[in-house]
């Protein structure tokens, strides 16, 4: 599970009920729908569509990985176990959700691990091959047999995107930008392969490569790997046809934490399709911990 949106019963806003509205940011829409999985990115999200005002926000959030404090960001909560398809779609379409966004992280093997239910096991039995983009795509697809469409968050978040030229923490080294250049085109191309999007390397080394175990775990294998002296350089992008419904790269406080960790002591984003959270919190954290934040292109 991942995000959700926002959605608008046709009898409230004067629309087709066969083709629900695009949702744009700053117009009345009136019902929202949002799948909130852990970490800050649904909190901030919710402040997000807050500040522009004139939505009804309806959260299904995870048992165990989303944050408690969303639930006064939100006007109506809904708490299910990963796994219980039925009842996010339940919840949606019983409160007039028609559109909806996923947001934050729950990661995909736990769609395994905690005893899915009927209808989200037939859905994995479907699949030939189980990965994020095939996962949420169903999703989104038995979302849209019920007459709710999962949307990109993007329009509502693109403040918290940086462009190229964006920098925290220490200057590079010119031996360290010339590992960006290079892990820059190791991760694209694994990332075109549906291996990850993360890889960590040291002078023209590779060191790790992102796969189902998720970013944390990369950056740590490949900060150890580093050795002591540590100096790994972590570059993490999005793929070219990355559908930013399911899956939006983010970084937060949590990862520079993982990186100082670990030793890695850069980590380059894909400038404009990566979000920054809490970025006076980060600007002062990375001097801190000498770990380098940059958008690159």
């Amino acid at each position: 599970m991942t995000r959700v949106g926002r959605p608008f019963p046709s009898d409230e806003c004067g629309c087709d009920a066969a083709t629900p509205p695009v949702i744009v940011p700053g117009v009345t829409t009136h019902v929202l729908g949002l799948i909130a999985g852990s970490r800050t990115l649904p909190l901030e999200f919710a402040r997000q569509v807050r500040a522009q005002g004139g939505t009804r926000l309806v959260a299904v959030a995870c048992e165990g990985e989303t944050d408690p404090a969303l639930a006064g960001l939100v006007d109506d909560i809904v708490w299910l176990r990963i796994g219980q398809l039925s009842k996010l779609i339940e919840a949606f379409t019983e409160r007039g959700v028609k559109q909806c966004v996923m947001l934050g992280q729950i990661a995909p093997r736990n769609l395994f691990d905690l005893r899915p239910d009927l209808r989200a096991a037939s859905l994995l039995l479907r699949l030939k091959e189980r990965n994020a983009h095939t996962i949420f795509g169903a999703i989104a697809d038995e979302l849209k047999k019920k007459g709710v469409e999962l949307v990109e968050a993007t329009p509502w978040l693109r403040p918290l995107m940086p462009g190229a030229g964006f920098l925290l923490g220490p200057k590079l080294a010119d031996e360290q930008r010339a590992d960006v250049e290079f892990g820059w085109r190791i991760a694209k191309e694994v990332s075109r392969l549906e291996i990850g999007q993360t890889v960590v390397v040291k002078r023209g080394t590779v060191l790790a490569v992102e796969g189902f175990e998720g970013t944390d775990k990369c950056l740590a294998r490949g900060g150890e790997l580093a050795g002591r002296s540590g100096g790994a350089v972590a570059v993490k992008v999005a793929k070219e046809d990355h559908d930013m419904r399911f899956d939006i790269p983010t970084i937060g406080q949590h990862t520079i934490e993982t990186c100082a960790a670990a030793g890695v002591a850069v980590l380059a984003f894909e400038a404009g399709r990566t979000l920054v959270l809490e970025q006076d919190l980060l600007a002062s954290l990375t001097r801190q911990k000498e770990v380098s934040l940059l958008a690159a292109n």
